[in-house]
């Protein structure tokens, strides 16, 4: 029988979709299942966007440019303005999904065996994309006691290599809700210039942030654009998950044009969806500010209920709708797997993601999991509940075995 690649059986699986198979087995026992496990909005996708698609007047579906739709990338720049993020349509190419956007900057500034320093724990299919494109992952551990704040500078300076070329951050993050501040940015901001380094910032999460925080890009920093890379998304800005459309944005012409290469050889992005996303850029600010106050509430519900199960330990989000708790469990895997599997209240019971796939150093993060507050706070405050009742219960078989 034919062997598959190396490459391929060194691909990570998904901590956020492993589970997927005990789920429907516990809904084919009639269980309610609580997904807290994927980061699926359940906020409506804006009218304009839906209405685009529903008025489409097409009679061939063709292929769009192979950096995407002028019209969009110029509304797009409109966009990018208006945030104080000043980019030109030539500064954008239109990718599928923000997932194809980081394959495309690691594709232009990478070669096999080279290194990228990633703040851990982190968006867990970076380790997919690094091995896809024959990348080490070099990680940098953040801690939940620090609520995952960047590590030092100097933490970062000593893994540094000849063989390092980027550095990447999830800005606000997943899976950690953290939102890095400018003073964090502009250190990041002189380590790259300092060792002449790629600054790779996934920032699909921009519009999440609380508190009256505000998001600082990399596209900000006054001299950083030879450095800076963004990765954007239309997935969770406007609830288009199912979309497939993002992008990479960068002033370093060098590096947009080798983009444009990869581009071209995957010919283009979705035609139909394009549509879609140029006109959910006519989205009211009416829109974010309704969904960003949910989003505030349900943080802040998920947060308090949590903080009732004795040995949990959570930081309070910055920004994004994911927190990293860490449970009283020797093993968050193994009782992911269980809650499914083996238990449920009044039949109901809960998924959760495993935060160990969520870091590439070997034993960290095995009693954490990530957590997605992305249902209405009614369910939340439910889940929590089957989370603190299940707890006991699943230690206790543990004694007996």
């Amino acid at each position: 029988m034919p062997k598959i690649s190396n490459k391929g059986r060194q691909m990570p699986e998904s901590p956020i979709r492993k589970l997927v198979p005990y789920s429907e087995i516990a809904k084919k026992k009639g269980n309610k299942v609580y997904h807290l496990n994927i980061g699926q909005p359940d906020i409506k996708t804006p009218e304009v966007a839906m209405n685009a698609v529903k008025n489409i007047d097409l009679t061939i579906l063709e292929y769009s440019h192979s950096a995407g739709n002028e019209s969009y990338r110029k509304k797009l720049s409109a966009y990018y303005i208006n945030q104080d993020i000043s980019v030109n349509i030539e500064d954008i190419i239109i990718t599928t999904g923000g997932s194809e956007a980081l394959m495309f900057a690691m594709g232009s500034t990478m070669d096999q065996g080279d290194e990228i320093i990633i703040p851990e724990p982190f968006y867990a299919n970076y380790n997919g994309f690094s091995t896809a494109s024959g990348v080490t992952v070099v990680p940098v551990i953040s801690t939940i006691e620090t609520g995952f704040a960047l590590p030092a500078v100097e933490d970062f300076e000593k893994l540094i290599t000849p063989k390092t070329k980027a550095i990447l951050i999830c800005n606000p993050g997943n899976p950690t809700g953290y939102l890095y501040s400018k003073e964090e940015i502009m250190k990041l901001a002189a380590l790259v210039k300092k060792h002449d380094l790629f600054l790779i910032s996934d920032e699909v999460y921009r519009e999440f942030t609380y508190d009256g925080d505000v998001h600082y890009s990399v596209m900000n920093v006054p001299g950083l654009e030879e450095h800076a890379i963004m990765i954007d998304s239309v997935s969770k800005r406007y609830s288009m998950c199912g979309a497939r459309i993002g992008c990479i944005v960068s002033k370093n012409k060098e590096v947009m044009s080798t983009a444009m290469k990869f581009a071209q050889a995957r010919l283009s992005p979705p035609t139909i969806e394009q549509i879609a996303s140029e006109a959910a850029l006519d989205t009211p600010q009416s829109y974010f500010d309704e969904v960003i106050s949910e989003y505030r509430e349900r943080r802040d519900t998920l947060i308090e209920e949590l903080n009732k199960i004795e040995g949990v330990i959570v930081s309070k989000p910055k920004g994004a709708f994911y927190c990293i708790a860490q449970l009283p469990v020797d093993n968050a895997d193994a009782f992911a797997q269980w809650l499914l599997e083996s238990y449920d209240l009044d039949g109901e019971t809960v998924m959760v993601a495993p935060a160990a796939g969520f870091y590439s150093t070997p034993g960290m993060g095995l009693n954490q999991v990530r957590i997605a507050y992305v249902l209405k706070k009614a369910d939340l405050i439910s889940a929590v509940r089957i989370l603190k009742a299940a707890i006991p219960v699943y230690n206790a078989s543990l004694t007996k075995a």
